[in-house]
């Protein structure tokens, strides 16, 4: 029997009244935010990869994209499970164990010789370890440390990654361009070794258990039980979000969100830009700067989205990010031109602008399970990025350009902009959908 503990207010709580200084949750997300910083370099690798692996071991554009839509996949697919696994285990034994499996995945690479090798280590091991250091990481950590600014709280940690992106996509794509891409794949392994000790020293699974309250609270709130069962939990969750038609409307839109940016741009911008003449380095720089102003559209986002609603910005996100990548085919060229910065400004603003929304719309809907909920719609997000990875590849082969999939890319954000408008928001006071351990 789970013995259970009423909440009380904070001055009757030995150790947590002293409160001068900055809220420990703000640590605590600080921490957050550089071990998903330490983790991006795995993000931004794939796109420098496809055009030497290719060169050098024959592949198809079509074949190294499979192993990247297994990748992106499983990302997607280990979230939820992830977010389970961080209600049994804690937060810091996931993370940690994650990161490890990265630096293993990527590590491997560097003595592969055959495609399915690259399946494994890239697709499988990197995409399991990827996947458990998904964005429910960042949902869990917001929704254990604050009730209040926890749409400003999901948004900067979703600009973590793109954070890791700016700092990692330049010096991996020269790395590449001097000496191969195996140096690159090392740096990868190593910047996620790195972080291991910061995650095992410094996160703290709960507020309880320095006898904190979460930030903006006004009660105590006592550590749960460890929940038994993650693998059941998180399908069952499933089964009960799955019978309402928010969840599949976020799903939807996540699912093109996916489709529009990490399986698109990230994996094939480089080589479509490099296609028409532009060097690898300049191409990986220009997705870098999408990355810094990744960081400030999607920290506004989260501003937003503590004050706004969410449905109406998910919609005005997917239609200008639709507009912008119908306009992309004709602003590719040799040298980097006034059009090309204004689409990298644009498309960099609104690149993942849409995760404090769809957070918060998750949160509203589904209460307590809303982590492992979202950790759901992430796995659409990422069953769009792989395949249109994949596609994206197979179409470059097939019709020796990128044209037909940044146009069919801004179809569907026209489409994802009409789901979000439909979603149906809960009605005040009505009972979140939650599901009991």
């Amino acid at each position: 029997m789970t013995q259970t503990r009423e909440a009380v207010p904070l001055a009757a709580e030995p150790g947590a009244v002293r409160r001068r200084l900055p809220h420990l949750a703000w640590f605590v997300a600080a921490v957050t935010f550089v071990t998903i910083i330490g983790a991006a370099a795995f993000r931004s690798l794939p796109g420098l990869l496809i055009d030497p692996l290719h060169e050098e071991f024959g592949w198809s554009r079509g074949t190294i994209g499979g192993a990247v839509s297994v990748n992106l996949a499983l990302y997607g697919l280990t979230a939820p499970f992830a977010a389970a696994l961080m209600d049994r285990f804690g937060i810091r034994r996931v993370v940690a164990a994650a990161l490890t499996v990265i630096a293993v995945g990527s590590g491997l690479t560097v003595w592969m010789t055959a495609a399915w090798q690259l399946m494994l280590c890239w697709g499988l091991l990197v995409g399991l370890g990827s996947g458990s250091m998904a964005l429910s990481f960042a949902a869990t950590v917001t929704n254990r440390w604050f009730t209040e600014r926890r749409g400003l709280v999901s948004g900067i940690l979703t600009a973590a990654s793109a954070s890791g992106q700016l700092i990692f996509l330049p010096v991996l794509s020269r790395l590449v361009e001097s000496h191969g891409w195996r140096p690159a794949a090392v740096t990868v392994a190593l910047a996620a070794l790195a972080v291991v000790p910061l995650v095992w020293l410094l996160l703290r699974d709960h507020p309880a258990d320095t006898g904190q309250i979460p930030y903006g609270a006004t009660e105590f709130v006592p550590k749960p039980a460890p929940v038994r069962g993650a693998a059941r939990r998180a399908v069952t969750v499933l089964w009960s979000a799955a019978r309402t038609g928010p969840f599949w409307l976020l799903a939807g839109t996540f699912a093109i969100c996916g489709a529009s940016t990490n399986g698109l741009v990230q994996t094939h911008f480089v080589p479509a830009a490099h296609d028409h003449g532009l060097p690898v380095t300049t191409a990986a720089s220009l997705l870098a700067v999408i990355g810094v102003f990744d960081v400030v559209g999607t920290i506004a986002s989260g501003w937003f989205t503590d004050r706004f609603d969410s449905r109406r910005l998910l919609a005005v996100y997917y239609a200008l990010r639709g507009v912008s990548l119908l306009f992309l085919p004709m602003l590719l060229a040799p040298s980097v031109r006034p059009p090309m910065v204004f689409f990298i400004v644009f498309y960099g603003l609104d690149w993942v602008a849409t995760v404090p929304p769809t957070l918060a719309l998750c949160r509203e809907r589904f209460g307590d399970d809303s982590a492992i909920v979202f950790g759901w719609v992430l796995a659409s997000h990422q069953v769009g990025a792989a395949l249109v990875a994949y596609l994206g590849g197979v179409a470059r082969d097939v019709f020796g350009s990128y044209d037909m999939v940044w146009y069919a890319s801004g179809a569907l954000c026209s489409v994802a902009a009409l789901m979000a408008l439909v979603i149906r928001r809960r009605p005040a006071g009505a009972a979140t959908v939650a599901v009991p351990a």
